[in-house]
């Protein structure tokens, strides 16, 4: 049980990396499912999830507002 176990962990690992890094990962899962059987198809998948950029977020700096944002009068 604890081979078969780790057989599905390995199969399943480009989707495993994929996610960790942040992608979307079901164009992975799907080829995973179909092609990971392969051993190139799981190799190329694997560069995939390692190779592509994962997405990045712009964050925009806080606008800076004298006394809080709060008006004098």
């Amino acid at each position: 049980m604890v081979t078969l176990t780790v057989l599905t962990l390995i199969y399943f690992l480009p989707t495993l990396v994929a996610t960790h890094r942040g992608h979307t990962a079901g164009g992975i899962l799907i080829l995973n499912l179909f092609f990971g059987w392969t051993g190139i198809g799981w190799l190329a998948m694997m560069l995939w999830a390692l190779l592509s950029p994962p997405p990045y977020y712009v964050l925009m700096p806080p606008v800076y507002l004298p006394y809080g944002g709060w008006r004098r009068y």
